[in-house]
């Protein structure tokens, strides 16, 4: 089976930085794209930033230049630089990953938190 491990995620104070990780191991055969979402308390899961298999970037308006994903194709490794953090980037950031395992599938991590004091 496949799993994504997300770590990196904790307390810092607004205008601090964070970097997270997200390291997918198991029966893959091929990552496609991978991503970070995150998920504030009492709101719907959202898009922070993607990043395809020939390195191509998306992001969501609110994260574009305070935020960089970036993706280390050998370790099957996602990264999410946060710069800037503001109290309304609190949350529960997900890494997912569309893979090619004994099927084709989307896989989620579990999660980590980040919460940005005022």
């Amino acid at each position: 089976q496949v799993q994504l491990v997300e770590s990196g995620g904790g307390l810092v104070q607004a205008g601090g930085s964070l970097r997270l990780s997200c390291a997918a191991s198991g029966s893959i055969v091929r990552i496609n794209d991978m991503g970070w979402y995150r998920q504030a308390p009492g709101k719907q899961r959202e898009l922070v930033a993607t990043i395809t298999s020939d390195g191509s970037t998306n992001y969501a308006n609110s994260m574009k230049g305070r935020f960089t994903i970036s993706r280390d194709f050998a370790k099957n490794t996602v990264y999410l630089q946060m710069n800037s953090l503001k109290p309304e980037d609190t949350g529960v950031y997900f890494c997912s990953a569309e893979i090619l395992s004994t099927y084709q599938g989307r896989w989620w991590g579990q999660g980590t938190q980040v919460t940005v004091s005022s």
